[in-house]
């Protein structure tokens, strides 16, 4: 596969998340979870989603591979993100990111051989993962790295 837009994902609601709809925008890909210390990064991520919405879709993937830290279904992860930080960007239902039931989407965006960019291994909630606008991995953000941060800001 040569881009994300080869991707299709159930959404949060059950609907489809189609990466090929984001065509001519960067996305930022985070892998996130609603019981980690990490988690307050919600609030910037939908800062970012919404100030920079003419050029920047940030999709959020629920993931409960660390610790436990995403123990709730679907519904309940949607209602504690719109209800504790008022997302409004597009959500994916929960996937694995890592390990033996990894999803397709993360063995893309984490294996060189199929992104042409870089190898890399989803180390905690909250790692990022940037794609210009047609589609390519450009960089990956460390979990502690802040949505807001120069770093992030730049590269968008």
């Amino acid at each position: 596969m040569t881009s994300i837009y080869s991707f299709k994902i159930k959404d949060i609601r059950g609907g489809d998340l189609d990466f090929a709809a984001f065509e001519g925008k960067k996305i930022l890909v985070v892998n996130v979870a609603s019981e980690c210390g990490l988690t307050p990064q919600y609030a910037q991520l939908q800062d970012l989603h919404t100030e920079f919405a003419d050029r920047l879709v940030v999709v959020g993937i629920p993931a409960n591979n660390f610790g436990g830290q995403e123990p709730g279904s679907n519904q309940e992860i949607q209602s504690f993100c719109s209800t504790k930080f008022g997302v409004t960007f597009p959500m994916a239902a929960k996937i694995s990111v890592k390990g033996d039931d990894m999803h397709p989407l993360y063995k893309w965006l984490t294996q060189k051989a199929l992104n042409g960019v870089q190898d890399s291994e989803v180390t905690w909630n909250f790692q990022k993962y940037l794609l210009d606008t047609k589609g390519q991995l450009i960089s990956v953000f460390d979990p502690r790295t802040e949505p807001a941060s120069e770093e992030i800001l730049q590269a968008i």
